[in-house]
This record gives C-alpha cells, structure tokens and sequence, in this order.
C-alpha cells in the first residue's frame, strides 16, 4: 500500500475518533449548561410569582376568598410557560398551574435547590421555595400571624435531554461527513508531501553500475527536511560503495598482477632449479666439488624465489593501503632500528648513522621501515668499494630541509650512471651480476610517492659511489586531511 493510501486512510479513521472523542467530552458540558440554562429560568420564575404567592398565602390564612382569587389570577399571568404549586402551612394546595407531575409525592418537601424528578418516562426540574405570607393588607405589616406555604416551580426536563440529543446527533453527523473529506485532503497532502520522495526514488533507480562514465548521485534540496537527509544519506552510502567497488576492483587488478608478474619472473628461476635437480636425479655419482656447486645454484634460486615473492607481496600491500594506516612516526627512531637490523643481516657491510633524537612525519610505520630496509639491503649488496670489494661503506644521514625530512643513503660502490638513474625504479630492473630481484627500489619508490615524498639518484660531495636522497613533507598543524595518491599500481605497471 502507497504512504499516502495508508496516511488518507489513517486520517479518514483517526479524524472522526477525535470528533467522537470530542463529542463525548463536550455532551456533559453541554447538558451542563442547559441545565444551568434551566435553573436560572426556573429561579426567575419563582421571584417572578413570589410576590403574588406571597400574597395569596396572606389572603388565604386571614379567610379572604375574593383577595385570594385576585393574586391567584396575579400568579397565573406570572408563571408563563412554567408550572407552579402553591400549597397552604397545613398541605392544602392553594393554587395548580401549568405542566407539573400527577404524582403529589414527587415534590420536594422541605424548600431547595433545583431537582429533578421522573415520572413514566418524563423528567421534571422542580424547585421549591418557603414562602412567609406578608402581602397587602397585612394589618400592622409584620407577618408574624399571616401564614406561610411553599411554592414549587416546575418545567419539564427533557427540553435539556432532547437538545443534548440533537448535539450529539450533529456530532455524528461531522464524523460521517469528516471520515471521506479528511480521507481526501490527507491523500492530496500526502501525495503533495511524497512526491520529492517519488522523485528520488526515480533518480536512485536510475543509476546502473555497470556504466562507468555515469555521472555520481548527487543529493539535491527538496525543501523537505527528512528528503533532503535521505537524499545526503543515500549519496554517503552510494559514495561509500563506489569507494568499496574502487577498492575491490584495484584488489582484483592488484591480484592478477602479482600472479602475472609472479609467473613471468619465477619461470627462469623455477626452470634452474628443475634443472640442477634433473642433474642431480641423472648423475648420482658426480664429483662432490660439482655437487657442492648444484647445491649452492639451488640455495641461490631459492633465496631469489623468496626475495621475488615477498618484494611482490610487499608491493601489493603498498597498492592496497589505506589512509587509515597512516598517524604520527618517529623516522629517527626508525632509522636507528633499521640500521642495527642491517648491521647484523650484513655483518660485511659498515653502516654509519647521523641521525636526530627525534624526527616526526605523519606515515605508515610499516612502509617506511620497508623503504629504509630496501635502500640499506641496496646499498650493502651494490656498494661495495673498489679497494675493499668484499665490504661495503654505508653513511645514512636524517635531517630537515625546509617543509621535509631529507634522509640520504651513501655508498662507496661504482654508482649508478647519469642516464639509467630513472630507471633503476621500475620493476625488475637489475644489473646482470645482482642476486637481487630487481624490485627493491621499486618498493623505495612505492613508498616514497605513497608517503607524498620523492626520492632521486644522486652521486656523494667525494664524487665517489652512489647515493639515494628520499623527501617526505613534515606535518604541518593547519595542514588538510592527508590524501593518498590517486594512482597506485606499482605492481601492476613498469615503473
């Protein structure tokens, strides 16, 4: 059913319950007031017709008939529509008039307020009034001997009841009448209302993933507050998807080149060692010097499998991190661990360090140490001298220059030349002699861009060897929310 079917027929049922409701409340009042209404007309009677009852009562205890007959005609043209009963101090009726019960025993005895009495099936207001005789001719004008009586006035109560009837027929009447005309104009509000809803349900079914160069949903000002916050809600969500398809889709690209590139690189090594091992299957008796030297092939593919994997390993994850891994790292503290790490990983190698006590930037721990464990492992393999070929001089500096962090990494090997600098960062880009698997400064690149830096190939001030400067942007306090690059296929492009 439509919100605006249920809302029309919510207000056709709830619009006359409120109406009968009110009623309900406003019968008692009514009849409240008409009673109130019929007391007062019954008490302005009573003093209307006082006078002449009290001078009838007078005429009648001093035995005068023909006084008595002048005010009963007195208190006939008084009492109108109502009825009166005038009765003597010893209960004998001196004067019946107007509509009143038959039944005697239905008046009150004793003088008061208004009161209601039934008789088959009739209903009369009666109000009774202790009357003193003191009218005209009353001698000495003290009315200590002229007599009492009471007077009752009566009118029919049920002029009040019909009335209350009509009013809650009348009431009936504007919940009948309410229950369609509410029904209509809900409807037409309702549709009135829901029709930006409508609207954005139009625009939401529009929208096909499976177009690439759609166009964003883009929330829109309705002048209807909860739309409106659909609207911002429902672009939040649909963003927010978009992003987790980006996310997936570059897992999916990033997966089909780690198996590409795994494939395609691990195929000459896999081949070596398929062929040392048919060797050593064929010739069981060799020589144990060129066993020895099988054996050590073997060990040198595996290690180079290894080092293959976990650098592409380690490039995905360069690919698929997210800024939510990135907060504050100390890269002095960082540079320290990862040179005593080198130092025990290449004992043939002298690495000094010139660091800071301390030294900020906002970046992913992981990454940065993976950089710095790339350029060391670089340096140590590449830079050996050539007096000393058999050890490797390695000087790592960190200070600050202006807005960055400037870590250089000098060797004393043969340095690289001016025109292959650029690219010794794309992958698998290794000197023939290297046991390397030509990503490692891939991977330094990776993380240099990743973390907004830059890095380049330079040559040392003595102008002997080789030595990689890496920038990353310190942390500025008005600086805005820290953005990745937009563009991060590392393992998935030649770099």
């Amino acid at each position: 059913m439509k919100l605006s079917t249920r809302i029309a027929v919510g207000a056709a049922v709830l619009v006359p319950l409120m109406v009968v409701l009110a009623g309900l409340l406003l019968l008692p009042l009514v009849g409240r007031d008409l009673r109130h209404q019929q007391d007062t007309r019954l008490n302005d009677r009573a003093a209307a017709v006082l006078p002449g009852v009290r001078a009838l009562v007078a005429a009648d205890s001093r035995g005068r008939p023909k006084a008595e007959q002048n005010q009963q005609r007195k208190v006939l043209d008084s009492a109108l529509d109502a009825g009166v009963r005038v009765a003597a101090q010893d209960g004998s009726l001196l004067l019946t008039v107007g509509p009143q019960p038959a039944d005697d025993r239905l008046f009150p005895a004793g003088p008061g307020g208004p009161v209601t009495v039934r008789e088959q099936g009739r209903a009369w207001r009666i109000l009774t009034v202790r009357v003193n005789g003191n009218g005209p001719g009353n001698g000495n004008g003290n009315g200590a001997n002229a007599g009492s009586g009471t007077l009752w006035v009566v009118t029919p109560a049920g002029e009040a009841d019909g009335q209350v009837k009509a009013v809650r027929r009348r009431v009936l009447l504007v919940a009948a009448i309410a229950a369609p005309v509410s029904a209509l104009i809900a409807f037409a509000l309702a549709e009135h209302a829901t029709a930006p809803l409508r609207r954005l349900g139009r625009r939401a079914a529009e929208l096909d993933p499976a177009e690439a160069d759609s166009a964003p949903f883009a929330p829109g000002r309705t002048g209807t507050a909860e739309v409106d916050e659909l609207s911002a809600a429902l672009a939040l969500l649909l963003s927010r998807y978009d992003e987790q398809a980006r996310r997936t889709a570059q897992a999916l690209d990033t997966a089909r080149s780690f198996s590409s590139a795994a494939s395609h690189e691990l195929r000459t090594p896999l081949m070596s060692l398929r062929t040392n091992l048919d060797v050593l299957a064929a010739h069981p008796d060799l020589a144990p010097a060129e066993r020895a030297e099988v054996v050590a092939e073997l060990r040198e593919d595996h290690t180079r499998l290894l080092d293959l994997l976990t650098a592409l390993g380690t490039l995905a994850r360069g690919d698929l991190v997210e800024v939510e891994s990135f907060g504050p790292v100390d890269l002095a503290d960082l540079v320290d661990s990862t040179v005593a790490e080198a130092r025990r990983r290449h004992r043939q190698a002298v690495i000094e360090a010139d660091v800071p006590e301390e030294l900020r930037v906002f970046g992913w721990e992981p990454g940065l140490r993976i950089m710095l464990a790339n350029l060391l492992g670089n340096a140590a393999v590449h830079g050996r001298g050539r007096g000393a070929p058999d050890q490797a001089r390695i000087t790592v500096r960190l200070t600050t220059e202006g807005a960055a962090a400037l870590l250089t990494v000098d060797d004393e090997g043969p340095g690289i030349a001016p025109a292959e600098r650029s690219a010794v960062f794309g992958r698998f880009h290794r000197r023939r002699d290297s046991p390397g698997s030509g990503l490692g400064l891939t991977l330094v690149a990776q993380q240099a861009a990743l973390h907004r830096g830059a890095v380049r190939i330079a040559t040392p001030p003595n102008g002997v060897g080789c030595r990689i400067e890496v920038r990353l942007p310190l942390p500025l306090p008005d600086a805005p929310t820290v953005e990745l690059p937009a563009r991060r296929d590392w393992i998935s492009a030649g770099h």
